[in-house]
């Protein structure tokens, strides 16, 4: 049983890996036998360094995913640096906070493009390749708790997060054909740079605690049994999901 969870001789592609929950999965994608290219708008070298660790191959590759063009090449230097991905994670992103009266284009079009326009970029890069080798993949979506809900505060993050729950599942659906499977997780309230600032405001950090059940701010390690799990052929079945990891908050 353990070696379904096993992803010896694949090699993975994590954005956002400087930090977080991008450096969490990249690291427990090594340990179960990945190769992993990692990514992020500066290079993750720790990252790297830390995957290296694992006696696995690892590699960094940069861009900002507010350019269009950024994740072609991406993809392309990715590829180049160890060869054909067999999994791909969508983790970069990025929020902005104001009151929807007061949201401005700028921010409007910078998150929508980070958050969910890259996703899609990254994903159609990947699998085209995937496709034209005919191997079977896995790409597994960042979405959230706000890919449900609508949240205050954050009109262009959950516009983004909602669109990328249901760009999971139109990509699950053409692609399937393939053996090419296509997941989300929906991480609940992660103690990360995005969360910072309602942890630092005592009012709203502890409204987002009374609710959890697990009575604690989740962690990025609290992510990493998903994504093992949906880039392994322990998942093989599963497509179009998004797996909430959240502590039990939907279920209050």
């Amino acid at each position: 049983m353990s070696g379904l969870f096993r992803l010896d001789g694949k090699i993975a592609l994590v954005t956002g890996a400087t930090a977080g929950m991008g450096r969490a999965m990249a690291l427990a994608l090594a340990e179960a036998g990945s190769d992993v290219v990692v990514h992020d708008r500066t290079a993750p070298d720790e990252t790297a360094a830390a995957i290296a660790a694992f006696g696995r191959r690892s590699a960094t590759v940069c861009g900002d995913f507010s350019d269009s063009a950024a994740p072609a090449r991406v993809v392309r230097d990715a590829e180049a640096a160890l060869g054909p991905i067999d999994i791909l994670i969508n983790n970069a992103g990025t929020i902005r906070r104001a009151p929807a009266a007061e949201h401005s284009d700028e921010d409007w079009d910078f998150v929508l493009a980070v958050d969910l326009s890259s996703a899609f970029r990254m994903a159609r890069e990947v699998g085209r390749r995937m496709m034209a080798r005919g191997d079977s993949g896995k790409i597994v979506n960042i979405c959230s708790l706000l890919s449900f809900q609508g949240g205050i505060l954050v009109p262009s993050y959950a516009a983004a997060k909602g669109g990328l729950a249901q760009l999971t599942k139109v990509l699950a659906n053409e692609w399937a054909a393939h053996r090419i499977t296509v997941n989300g997780i929906a991480p609940g309230y992660i103690a990360t740079d995005n969360t910072a600032p309602l942890r630092a405001d005592p009012a709203r950090s502890r409204q987002i605690l009374d609710r959890i059940p697990a009575g604690r701010w989740g962690e990025p390690a609290d992510v990493t049994g998903a994504a093992v799990f949906l880039c392994s052929r322990a998942s093989d079945y599963v497509n179009g999901h998004i797996l909430v990891v959240d502590g039990g908050w939907l279920a209050r």
